[in-house]
């Protein structure tokens, strides 16, 4: 089975202390810290235990600047076959549909029986998988905790649904799956495997290369700005009630009718 997993180069949010910059529009990002997108680590190690298991091969690929080339690097250390690298000037500021079209102009060129993505990246808007999927006329499925292949037509997928409860659906192959955290444990990444890839060579792709015209991408051809991008003010903290299982019960009703939500 032939996979291709898109991934993206984040800020880590565990080795950053995050300010805005000085627009008000986006974090300031210089001297951040970065590493690979968490859902995409699961995506691309789940690409790799159907591939051991069914055999085929991993390609992993993202949209970035030069230095986006190192998330690749560390996927293959995990164990993707191959990397794929979509960088230009001309991408800078795609939007998600943006994004989606630039990945879509590669895909195209391949042949991929699986496509994953992770299910949101930093921005935290989940809609890259489901755009793609859509331009590229396949089957989606979103927030997927299980893969089950049943053939080299078909798979079921698990979802978790409201209520804690897991739905399993069957969808056919070529497909396009966002994945979720926890359907897997994604393996740990050692000296040794980022050596061996160290100098294994990875192709770019420019604008030109996908034949794509830099007006439909990138700034120019996104459909949504941020306009603003701002730290919520605190809530006051939460106010526990204390008393007899009926007497909290009874302080709790006569709140939620104070506040209007009885």
């Amino acid at each position: 089975m032939e996979i291709l997993v898109c991934v993206k180069r984040v800020p880590d949010t565990a080795e950053n202390e995050f300010e805005l910059n000085s627009a008000g529009n986006d974090l300031d990002r210089d001297d951040l810290v970065y590493s690979v997108n968490e859902w995409d680590n699961y995506a691309v190690e789940e690409a790799i235990q159907i591939v051991d298991d069914k055999g085929g091969s991993v390609t992993v690929i993202t949209v970035g600047d030069d230095e986006s080339e190192e998330v690749l690097r560390r996927e293959m250390a995990m164990g993707a076959d191959n990397g794929i690298l979509l960088t230009d000037d001309a991408f800078e500021g795609s939007d998600g549909m943006g994004i989606a079209a630039i990945l879509k102009a590669e895909i195209e060129k391949g042949s991929y029986d699986l496509i994953l993505t992770g299910a949101q990246a930093d921005e935290g808007a989940g809609q890259v998988g489901g755009m793609l999927a859509a331009m590229l006329d396949l089957p989606y499925a979103s927030l997927v905790n299980k893969i089950e292949v049943v053939d080299d037509k078909t798979l079921k997928v698990g979802r978790e649904i409201e209520g804690g409860n897991q739905e399993m659906n069957e969808i056919s192959l070529p497909a396009v799956l966002s994945i979720q955290t926890g359907i897997n444990e994604p393996r740990y990444v050692g000296i040794r495997g980022i050596r061996k890839v160290a100098k294994v060579e990875i192709p770019e792709k420019s604008a030109s290369d996908l034949g794509l015209d830099a007006g439909s991408i990138g700034e120019a051809g996104a459909k949504t700005k941020r306009v603003d991008y701002f730290v919520p003010d605190l809530g006051d903290g939460a106010e526990m009630l204390e008393g007899s299982t009926e007497e909290i019960i009874e302080k709790l009703i006569e709140k939620l009718k104070a506040n209007g939500g009885l």
